[in-house]
């Protein structure tokens, strides 16, 4: 990771392994990207939901100073992006104007849109250039970082989907200039998650002045969100297609997962991994490792935050069903995320339902 100076220099995080590509975190980097496209590029679709049409637009302009054809996707927000409908849209678009390996697909978005535009990209001609521009805090800390793309089933949450990595990623934190606080909130649960399993200094920060961590415009601000993306770019570089290490990033969203199912994705991803945590915490705990003082400091910060910190009793059945129906489950062994202490996460398999049970019924409202 090469440091910026406290000024507007671009910070960059490589993620290492066999397609090494930078994430860049700064303001108005957005009008590198003829750079990082390159002069190989002809066509270029740029994938974007509806409130982003017309910085879409602009993006577009720019590019057409550079390529010959840029075409626009509008696609439907958050999770209703990510049907296989919406992707087979994408793809007639690519296959109408002839897109060819050596033309490019953008994400510009939320992180619905860059795994949709990323599974788009992996799939169509087996594989062409992508560069992702997340636009919304949870995209940038994770969605458009690791390289997992995806779409739903009426099944399950991201259960098809490809490991493919970006060119690169491109954090312009003046995209962010335009979203709601409560948005921005909850995209911190993926944030203080970072700090939870990796970087306790993310958890210092926004206990010192939470208001000040999540104002986009503050050094502190981005200082949470460089080291965040550190935390993903270090355990993707080991572990790209989640073999080992990089199931740590999953800590609280296994129960998360299954809220977002029961809700029918009408919650934010945030709002249910905020949960999931406590539930993790909760059975780090029971489980033996994790102190009590460790656990009410998720409590605590997750309320700081605003961020839910429960769910209704009578709902464990139906949560249950889901998670063993959850990719992350192993040869129908359930396997969670717990914590040892604060930074130090391992993997819980195939626990007791009745501990689960014990876990959940501490948040249960």
């Amino acid at each position: 990771m090469t440091e910026s100076t406290p000024e507007q220099a671009a910070t960059h995080i490589t993620v290492h392994g066999t397609a090494p590509y930078d994430v860049v975190v700064g303001r108005g980097i957005v009008a590198t990207l003829p750079t990082v496209l390159g002069e190989r590029v002809n066509k270029v679709l740029i994938v974007h939901p509806p409130t982003l049409g017309a910085a879409a637009g602009r993006l577009r302009e720019l590019l057409l100073e550079t390529y010959s054809e840029v075409l626009l996707a509008e696609v439907p927000d958050a999770e209703s992006a990510k049907r296989v409908e919406v992707a087979a849209f994408c793809w007639q678009i690519l296959g109408q104007a002839d897109f060819t390996r050596t033309d490019a697909i953008i994400g510009f978005g939320g992180g619905s849109v860059t795994d949709l535009a990323g599974f788009v990209a992996a799939t169509w001609l087996r594989g062409v250039k992508l560069v992702q521009i997340p636009t919304t805090v949870l995209g940038m800390v994770d969605a458009a970082v690791g390289g997992k793309t995806g779409i739903n089933t009426a099944e399950g949450k991201n259960l098809v989907g490809a490991f493919y990595a970006p060119a690169a990623v491109l954090a312009d934190l003046n995209n962010l200039a335009t979203l709601s606080p409560n948005e921005i909130r909850a995209g911190f649960a993926e944030v203080v998650k970072c700090g939870f399993i990796a970087e306790p200094e993310i958890l210092d920060i926004v206990e010192r002045d939470v208001d000040l961590a999540i104002d986009p415009t503050s050094d502190e601000f981005r200082r949470v969100i460089e080291l965040s993306i550190g935390v993903k770019a270090r355990v993707v570089s080991e572990d790209f297609t989640e073999q080992g290490q990089r199931e740590i990033l999953n800590y609280g969203h296994t129960l998360g997962h299954a809220i977002e199912h029961a809700e029918r994705y009408q919650w934010r991803h945030g709002a249910a991994i905020s949960v999931g945590m406590m539930f993790a915490a909760e059975l780090g705990r029971l489980a033996g490792n994790l102190d009590d003082a460790a656990v009410d400091r998720h409590r605590a910060i997750l309320e700081l935050l605003t961020l839910p910190v429960e769910y209704p009793a009578g709902r464990w059945p139906g949560l249950l069903s889901a998670m063993q129906r959850d990719k992350k489950a192993r040869a129908g062994m359930l396997r969670f995320i717990v914590l040892d202490r604060i930074g130090k996460p391992a993997v819980l398999a195939g626990p007791d339902e009745t501990l689960l049970f014990t876990a959940y019924q501490a948040i249960a409202s």
